[in-house]
């Protein structure tokens, strides 16, 4: 008995120092790196309501996402620790009863299972190990203790939910719930639980594919019968079919993803945005569609940005017709793209118009051809409508009168706007000139979006507010998408179209209550389209993409500045005494221009009755004749024109002229003005200077000098006006 106690004290001694040494390099174990040396992870963008919109892959072709613990249904922890690690919560790393099972069964040759903890699987994952011969399950060992001595068990459980493979290229609890069953790894089942919870022992073998998995079903039954087991529940049918198909990889908004991933922090891999997932959807297909139909014309690609007004966000964006199609150079952004909007500008000149008490809706504005500065502008019909109210002339898309609208502009007029509301124009200030009016400048697609989105929040306010740089007020915008609706499209959209020169690019752009849509079709590689205005694909393709929305108009209040008026219907000024057809007509009181009628007069004929006459003025005339409405050009008994004086239209009031270097006549400016009725011929007069003179239907041409002039205008009855330029010369 003594000689057993000293054996027995002997051991204790040797366990007591064992358990000593096995302490103290315990406490001296070093501390890893939890994670792999650079380990990397997909981002994944949301839409505004978590929906996933776009997971990306990383650099190893992986879709691996980080894991955390309040972020993965319970059901999947149970799972997964009753297929891999019962007693995870209670071992240091290894599990002595699983190692020893799992040692008697390869000694009796019978299947009892793996010893390995969910530590030692993350040990291998995270090192890399070998773990079939003896070292590497040693070093599996080592390892699972030394990150179980500096790491708590939440740290380990979701590092192993983030790097756990799960078949494919899918690595990840998080990742493979997105993938494999098109949900958050939060709102899991418990069948899809113990589905997910089975691929890691055989990701190969077990990967969901389309069609049956058999070896997958039945590893999801086993487990399925134990967990049902351990909560005292009887067995379903439904527990071993198979619960896991392929989903699609979320893949929208591509364009709108690598923007939020390159501007967003880099250790961020969820991105939450202000997208719509179904608007998405819906704009996405609707562009599909459209290309799909105009593909045979020439017509490869399209843009579009759909932006809530009220709050600017944008809720769906598609920056080509197909991301990966290499053909249509499909990677390309064309929602950010800068390229020539063509008119799609025109309704802010109508706009600052207004605002600017220039016009109201019914003023007569000339279609006529017109020189300004040297600059022809032409309607795309090549013809000419005449005298046309401003409304009308916006929804047509006259170039004409929005040039020289445009011209007449104060304080910078569309280029200061533009600039001021945020538009990023290439070149400096004022170097645009009229050109702007028909899309000389290039812009994106985003950037007319939100102009249009403050058309849209302007008219939605209740206030009034005060006219701020970059913004048009609320009565100008309201009036500006009043005129914009016509009898096209859907029911209440306010709509306008752009085409640029050479027929390279359609615009079209729709403002319906509180939303915004723009559009833009052609070709990246500039490609003209002969024929092919916005009027014709862009408007369509805006049109069928508000239908499907399913976009509609709101009641909006009516500024308490617009007044009714009554007008006259062929001159669009107040209606004067003797004005047979009226309408009501809107003013924004204090700034619209007031002028009553006096194209309509009476007069006494020679049998002393009285009638009522037209008395134009001779450009408005011969602008009718043009136009092929003749009207009846009436005088006054003594012959003589009456009217005001003069109005000088070319050359403009304080503007530079610049006469470059060897070009002859194009350095000519045209001496033009609008007369009165029975006005036969204009003198001009350049200082004290007689230039010579001419009828008002024709221009004369004046090759200046440099230096400052005064410019005059006399007619034949007398009656002058006079403006002040400046000419200089190129260097």
């Amino acid at each position: 008995m003594k000689k057993l106690r000293r054996w027995l004290k002997r051991i204790a001694g040797c366990l007591a120092l064992l358990t000593a040494v096995l302490w103290i390099v315990w406490l001296l174990l070093p501390k890893p790196e939890l994670l792999p040396p650079g380990a990397e992870f997909s981002h994944v963008m949301l839409d505004r309501d978590g929906r996933v919109l776009f997971i990306t892959l990383t650099s190893d072709g992986k879709y691996r996402l980080p894991a955390k613990l309040d972020e993965l249904s319970p059901e999947l922890l149970t799972a997964t620790l009753e297929m891999e690690d019962r007693r995870f919560f209670s071992h240091h790393g290894a599990d002595p009863r699983s190692l020893a099972r799992a040692t008697w069964g390869v000694v009796s040759g019978k299947r009892l299972g793996g010893g390995s903890t969910l530590t030692m699987q993350f040990a291998r994952l995270r090192w890399g190990l070998e773990t079939r011969s003896m070292w590497g399950k040693l070093t599996q060992l080592f390892r699972a203790v030394q990150i179980e001595r500096h790491y708590g068990k939440q740290e380990i459980a979701e590092a192993y939910f983030t790097f756990a493979p799960y078949g494919g290229n899918v690595e990840g609890a998080t990742a493979a719930s997105l993938l494999w069953c098109g949900k958050a790894a939060k709102e899991l089942s418990l069948r899809e639980a113990a589905a997910l919870s089975v691929l890691p022992q055989s990701p190969t073998k077990r990967r969901p594919r389309v069609g049956e998995n058999p070896s997958l079903a039945a590893a999801q039954g086993r487990l399925m019968a134990r967990l049902r087991a351990a909560r005292g529940e009887e067995s379903s049918a439904l527990d071993a079919e198979f619960s896991l198909h392929p989903a699609q990889v979320p893949r929208f908004a591509p364009h709108y993803a690598r923007r939020v991933i390159a501007q967003g922090d880099v250790l961020q891999t969820a991105h939450r945005t202000t997208l719509d997932l179904r608007q998405q959807q819906t704009v996405e297909r609707s562009i599909t569609d459209f290309i799909s139909r105009w593909h045979a014309e020439g017509l490869r690609n399209a843009a579009a940005i759909l932006v809530h007004a009220p709050t600017r966000e944008v809720r769906a964006y598609v920056g080509s017709a197909g991301f990966l199609n290499d053909a249509i150079q499909g990677q390309v952004d064309g929602v950010i793209a800068r390229r020539s909007p063509g008119s799609a500008l025109k309704p802010f000149i109508y706009g600052l118009a207004f605002d600017a008490g220039l016009i109201q809706p019914r003023t007569l504005l000339d279609d006529a051809p017109r020189r300004f500065a040297g600059y022809n502008p032409e309607n795309s019909d090549h013809g000419f409508l005449g005298p046309i109210p401003a409304a009308e002339a916006l929804r047509r898309s006259r170039n004409v009168p929005a040039v020289e609208l445009l011209a007449r502009l104060p304080g910078g007029g569309l280029d200061s706007f533009l600039r001021d509301a945020g538009v990023q124009l290439a070149k400096p200030r004022g170097e645009y000139g009229l050109s702007l009016a028909l899309g000389g400048a290039e812009v994106s697609l985003e950037e007319v979006a939100m102009l249009y989105a403050g058309l849209a929040d302007g008219q939605a306010g209740t206030p009034a507010r005060p006219r701020q740089a970059g913004r048009l007020s609320y009565s100008a915008c309201w009036l500006t998408l009043d005129a914009l609706r016509g009898n096209e499209g859907p029911s209440g959209l306010a709509w306008k179209t752009g085409t640029s020169h050479g027929f390279r690019d359609a615009w079209a752009c729709g403002v319906m209550g509180d939303w915004v849509l723009c559009v833009w079709v052609g070709n990246f590689d500039g490609k003209p389209m002969p024929g092919l205005f916005a009027r014709d694909t862009a408007a369509p393709l805006l049109f069928q993409t508000v239908t499907r929305l399913g976009l509609r108009a709101k009641p909006t209040p009516r500024p308490s500045e617009i007044v009714d008026v009554k007008l006259c219907v062929i001159t669009g000024e107040l209606a004067g005494p003797h004005c047979a057809h009226c309408t009501t007509g809107k003013f924004i009181a204090g700034v619209s221009p007031i002028a009553t009628c006096t194209v309509h007069r009476e007069v006494t004929l020679a049998n002393g009755s009285h009638a009522v006459r037209e008395f134009w003025p001779a450009h408005r005339l011969e602008q009718f004749r043009r136009a092929g409405l003749p009207r009846y050009a009436a005088r006054d008994d003594t012959g003589v024109a009456s009217g005001p004086a003069p109005r000088i239209v070319s050359p403009q009031h304080a503007i530079t002229y610049v006469l470059r270097p060897g070009a002859g006549a194009k350095n000519s400016i045209a001496l033009e003005a609008e007369t009165a009725p029975g006005v036969k011929r204009l003198h001009w007069f350049a200082g004290s200077r007689y230039l010579g003179s001419g009828t008002p239907q024709q221009p004369l041409m004046w090759q200046p000098e440099v230096g400052h002039w005064t410019i005059q205008a006399l007619d034949d009855a007398g009656r002058s006006a006079s403006i002040s330029l400046t000419v200089a010369a190129l260097p």
